[in-house]
């Protein structure tokens, strides 16, 4: 019996679709591979899972892995009875309706789910006769990327119970030669270091990872359930200070450029940091760690600047100065009294951060431009594209801007297009207790500028990758593919100009095109290209707008359907013996927020408010159970977290907070997608927002106005931003957000509160406080502990609608009773 204590946080309400899985105990998987090839720094790793259904009866088998995020999927294929079951890559339109059938059904349509921070999760399952045997084979690809002077190739096990037949096979060819090759993560620790092998032959590695099954329970997060855990392949090629390597085949080339013994450029650079009451407790902390040793790491010919923001912007020093050990320790007493409070005016403090750079433009320097923030703006500037607009104008392409995006109630597509147009690029810090490491290595990503206004020439190429790069960092490397106009090498002439501080570099070397040898496909160095070009093409389009967008989204959306890669604009529709359901898998955006799955071989369930519920038996049917409304107490530090039903429409107390005599309750729906239909704020006693899905309507004192589309209302200190698909709410110390979704051509509200109340007298479900629970582990029945009192819990699974684009999530169900420590009806009003 084992157990764990978990931090449990009420975060927000959404619509559930149960579902439970089949007992794995019924069932086993016999053999369970990893194969990956890595050729030119692009990965192809196939994932071979063997089941048998050991039962006297059809039994329902899962297939759950997890892949590289930067990954394309490319085949999935089952092989039952002889039989070979080919997933199809589809336009995501044409899949559409499959998709919503199954929706419909109540099953999981999108089978693809962010999980923490570099994996995404594929699960699909089929009905197996008794005593026969499934084979799942997944594939899928991506380009390493090279940061802090190395590649690394994560490979995730989870098998999901104990395998007999268990190999994780990797093979590296490299034509520059391997410089150094190492196995890290979880799996790689004392206890398996035998299961290792490690083999390094100049432009050749192999790694196997074959582990006994006795093995396979030895891991930090192994058990009876078998290995779940990474292991991360880390190496890197050698380098020559020339034009780079080059690999050509089959009419097309890739080029990496990367060379390392070239003198760092002195830089100038300005944090732009957010310090608004959203930032408050453990961020803004991590914040400032992280800030202390970005500022000790600056070099004395650095020259930076340091500003603060929420509703006022404030700068520590009015103009960028030498990073001489006085100021930096000026600036790091500045950073230790950075306080969260108040509002997000993003828009201003880039601009003056923008402005800061340019009256500083010292030559021969490097300049760039870093923005944390966790949240919107919500004061000054508030349209996005206006803001975009702004700093577009105010940088003119003279500087990379670099988004660092804190958690996950940041708009990370705004941050991401801005940073795009702005030649930088956007990261997501995942709230944890590594966050100020996360922004360190970040900043240690751009901390040594090598060259600048890199340009790409290849004289005899065409349908090339992006050539213009503003800065190239040590320990990068920049990747460009293309084609040889007809296929002719003797015309192909490359060359690299750049400027290495007041110096113009040119890299030239026609010797370095390395032609392919046997042990390269002919396709190899076209999916490379092709894989690059797509993941171009999808950021040019976020840029776009009209007819460029859409010419950009249709060369996307041909190359992905004519090398099967399931990107954001197709799906892959995963085909079945007949008279099975079709699952439609799509993939995730980095904009959404990661799906927290239940750990393997436990029943599925999700974190939700409020939905209609269908239950799932081991068989393939489909029964539907009364509307149910599921709402969700998220788990801190843990994967699982609670929730609970209620059923009916009912209104509930979602915020009261008498001190400033603010109540907020919410009208539950009566039809089957279950949201909020309307949301009543009610401020001091004269003033009251009722809130539609078609607007909201204010009575201030005797005065009552109606507001659609996108407005800024106002009334007494109650403020609220309308946005298409959001009102952002702010009251003193408050923030709320309400979020209109569609389902099924329905409308309805969700209520997420962004920004707590300081004060300790408030009530209602999106103010409770946080519950520590523990979880019991048993072979009957999974229990948990609450305030020393054991309960049942069951899993399900449903879509989470505290974010803009709502994913499948899971949680362990139990009463209302019993995960509110109180009675429901203490939530339960009798007026709006």
């Amino acid at each position: 019996m084992g157990r764990t204590v978990v931090q449990l946080t009420l975060i927000g309400l959404q619509l559930a679709l149960a579902s439970t899985l089949p007992n794995k105990d019924d069932w086993d998987v016999y053999s369970f591979h990893i194969n990956s090839t890595v050729t030119s720094r692009y990965a192809t790793t196939v994932i071979t899972s063997r089941v048998v259904n050991r039962m006297d009866e059809s039994k329902e088998i899962e297939f759950h892995v997890r892949i590289a995020k930067n990954a394309f999927i490319s085949k999935f294929r089952m092989f039952i009875d002889g039989q070979v079951y080919d997933g199809v890559v589809k336009a995501k339109e044409q899949a559409q309706q499959q998709y919503t059938e199954a929706v419909s059904r109540g099953e999981s349509a999108g089978l693809v789910s962010s999980v923490g921070r570099t994996l995404e999760e594929f699960m699909t399952s089929v009905t197996v006769a008794a005593h026969k045997k499934v084979t799942f084979e997944l594939t899928y690809e991506e380009l390493m990327k090279r940061t802090h002077g190395k590649y690394e190739l994560q490979i995730h096990a989870r098998p999901m119970q104990p395998v007999r037949d268990f190999k994780v096979d990797v093979y590296i060819h490299e034509e520059a030669g391997i410089n150094f090759i190492d196995v890290k993560g979880g799996l790689s620790t004392k206890a398996l270091a035998n299961a290792i092998t490690k083999t390094h032959v100049n432009k050749q590695a192999w790694v196997y990872f074959y582990p006994t099954v006795d093995q396979q329970t030895m891991c930090d997060n192994c058990g009876e359930q078998g290995m779940n855990g990474d292991l991360v392949i880390v190496y890197d090629v050698n380098r020559n200070n020339g034009l780079g390597d080059i690999k050509k085949s089959g009419g097309y080339f890739v080029h990496h450029f990367a060379p390392s013994n070239l003198p760092r450029i002195s830089k100038n650079v300005v944090f732009v940091i957010d310090k608004s009451g959203s930032m408050q407790g453990r961020k803004i902390e991590q914040t400032r760690i992280a800030l202390i040793h970005i500022l000790n790491d600056l070099a004395e010919d650095d020259h930076f600047g340091l500003i603060t923001f929420n509703a006022n912007i404030f700068s520590w020093k009015l103009e960028l100065v030498q990073a001489n050990s006085k100021n930096v320790e000026s600036a790091k007493n500045f950073a230790r009294n950075i306080q969260a409070t108040g509002y997000t005016d993003i828009n201003q403090a880039l601009l003056q951060g923008a402005n800061m750079l340019n009256t500083h433009d010292r030559e021969g320097s490097a300049s760039i431009l870093i923005l944390l923030t966790d949240g919107q703006p919500t004061t000054g500037v508030t349209n996005l594209e206006k803001i975009q607009s702004n700093v577009r104008e105010a940088v003119a392409g003279k500087f990379p801007v670099y988004c660092l995006g804190f958690g996950f109630d940041v708009d990370f597509e705004f941050l991401k297009k801005m940073s795009l147009q702005n030649n930088g690029v956007a990261r997501r810090i995942y709230v944890d207790s590594d966050a100020d490491l996360q922004l360190k290595g970040f900043y240690e990503e751009v901390a040594t500028p090598l060259l600048t206004d890199v340009t790409m020439i290849y004289v005899g190429g065409t349908n090339l990758t992006q050539t213009n790069f503003s800065q190239y960092y040590n320990g990068s490397e920049i990747v460009v593919a293309g084609q040889i106009t007809d296929n002719d090498i003797e015309t192909f002439t490359p060359q690299v100009v750049a400027i290495s501080s007041n110096r113009r570099l040119v890299f030239s070397d026609p010797n370095d095109i390395v032609e392919s040898g046997g042990s390269v496909s002919d396709d190899l160095i076209q999916r490379v290209w092709a894989y690059l070009t797509v993941k171009q093409l999808l950021d040019k389009e976020l840029q776009l707008s009209g007819p460029e967008k859409k010419q950009v989204k249709k060369e996307a959306l041909s190359l992905s359907l004519k090398y099967s890669f399931v990107t954001p604009l197709t799906s892959m529709v995963v085909t079945k013996p007949l008279g099975e359901t079709i699952h439609v898998l799509h993939k995730p955006k980095e904009s959404e927020a990661p799906q927290r799955r239940k750990p393997p071989g436990r029943q599925s369930i999700s974190r939700h408010h409020g939905t209609s519920t269908s239950h799932r038996s081991d068989n393939v049917g489909v029964s539907l159970a009364p509307l149910l409304h599921r709402f969700l107490l998220k788990a801190e530090n843990q994967t699982v977290p609670l929730c609970f039903d209620v059923s009916g429409a009912l209104s509930l107390k979602l915020l009261h907070h008498p001190s400033r005599e603010l109540f907020v309750n919410g009208e539950l729906d009566s039809v089957a997608n279950g949201g909020f239909k309307r949301i009543f704020i009610h401020f001091k006693t004269n003033q009251h927002f009722e809130i539609d899905t078609k607007g909201v309507t204010v009575r201030d004192g005797q005065t009552e106005t109606h507001h659609t589309g996108e407005d800024l209302v106002t009334a007494g200190s109650v403020t609220m931003i309308m946005r298409n698909n959001e009102i952002d709410i702010a009251a003193g110390d408050m923030r709320l957000v309400i979020l209109v979704h569609k389902k099924n051509s329905i409308k309805f509200l969700w209520p997420v509160l962004r920004q707590y109340p300081s004060a300790n007298n408030t009530d209602g479900l999106l103010a409770l406080k946080s519950a520590v629970y523990e979880e019991v582990q048993q072979v009957a029945a999974t229990k948990l502990k609450i305030k020393n009192q054991e309960i049942n819990v069951t899993s399900g699974n449903a879509n989470d609608y505290s974010i803009a684009s709502p994913l499948m999530m899971n949680c362990w169900l139990t009463s209302a009773d019993s995960a509110l420590q109180r009675p429901l009806a203490d939530f339960i009003v009798a007026q709006l």
